[in-house]
């Protein structure tokens, strides 16, 4: 697992307890974290599981990939380019490096970087939480998701029906898509503030989302990109059930889709931190495909904007009254969306 963070340590903690053989590289303070009180992992169906610090190989170096037949990538998409590098220099030529990263085209990057490896293009579903020292949640719903190849196939199979278990997917670009149109939250979430359940309880902030989708929707038909559904609702629905009143909202698609109270998006971490987001491979992503087709994307730009303050330390967050007005303003949406 290289960049092993929270989503690093959650599905190579799975899968390690499924019976793989697995090694984590990051960063030293995760390192002394886990050396300390090892792995617990949990998610919302109840699930639990300690693996303790002498179970696991944590490395700081990436020296360490040279012992790898498979290389899970969770790095940020903003250190793509870096991780690469990394792989060139460490890892056995012809390794299969599986990118569990958010966005569409961080395969192809990977593609680019390291002819000489097999690139696998895949998709985490959920978020992970950092419940205290060495612990980490699950906090939604969904199966990782990967391209089906020879390495993937008898991964899942070693993972079997467990929790981390792997699904296979012959159209990754459209899967991929489908994850990045629920994606488009992220920069909701961070600039509200909020958990990601207070932010969707509030139609407003769900009003943006759903013309951020609604917009996103309509590039991808004029792209011939039929997205894929990764929750339990189809992307040609999905919007209608965000933008929804908050009564249908709640007994629509909270009860299908599970929310931990505690789950806050990873561009709001980032905010926290005051890292760098990944802006540029979530809402960016439909504002380049826009431009190739010769259009705009003006809800999505609008998101990239605020997001672009905020890693300058300007106007962090917006109640959702105020995200809706500045956002559409001028903006012709769908009157069935409410915005």
């Amino acid at each position: 697992m290289l960049g092993a963070g929270s989503i690093g340590c959650f599905i190579g903690g799975a899968w390690l307890a499924a019976g793989c053989e697995v090694g984590f590289v990051g960063r030293e303070g995760v390192r002394r974290e886990i050396a300390d009180h090892g792995i617990g992992l949990s998610d919302q169906d109840g699930w639990r599981i300690h693996l303790a610090p002498d179970l696991i190989h944590f490395a700081t170096k990436p020296a360490a990939l040279r012992k790898a037949d498979i290389v899970a990538l969770t790095v940020k998409s903003i250190g793509t380019v870096a991780a690469a590098k990394e792989i060139a220099r460490h890892a056995k030529p012809g390794t299969t490096v599986i990118s569990f990263q958010n966005g569409v085209g961080n395969a192809e990057t990977l593609k680019r970087l390291l002819p000489k490896f097999e690139i696998v293009q895949a998709m985490v579903p959920y978020n992970v939480v950092r419940l205290g020292p060495g612990r980490w949640h699950r906090a939604s719903w969904g199966d990782l998701t990967a391209a089906d190849n020879e390495a993937t196939r008898a991964l899942a199979a070693r993972i079997g029906n467990r929790p981390g278990r792997l699904v296979l997917a012959g159209d990754m670009v459209a899967v991929s898509w489908g994850k990045l149109l629920l994606n488009l939250n992220n920069a909701i979430n961070a600039l509200s503030g909020q958990t990601i359940l207070e932010e969707l309880g509030q139609r407003d902030y769900r009003r943006v989302l759903a013309a951020a989708m609604v917009e996103t929707l309509a590039l991808l038909d004029a792209a011939g990109i039929e997205p894929v559904a990764t929750g339990p609702i189809s992307p040609r629905l999905l919007p209608h059930a965000i933008g929804a009143p908050d009564f249908v909202f709640r007994h629509l698609l909270l009860r299908v889709q599970k929310i931990d109270p505690q789950a806050r998006s990873s561009m709001a971490d980032d905010f926290a931190a005051g890292r760098a987001t990944e802006i540029d491979h979530l809402n960016g992503e439909v504002v380049k495909l826009a431009s190739s087709l010769g259009r705009e994307a003006p809800v999505n730009a609008a998101i990239v904007d605020l997001v672009r303050q905020a890693e300058m330390g300007i106007a962090r967050t917006w109640n959702a009254a105020e995200l809706r007005a500045h956002v559409l303003e001028g903006h012709r949406g769908v009157e069935i969306f409410g915005y």
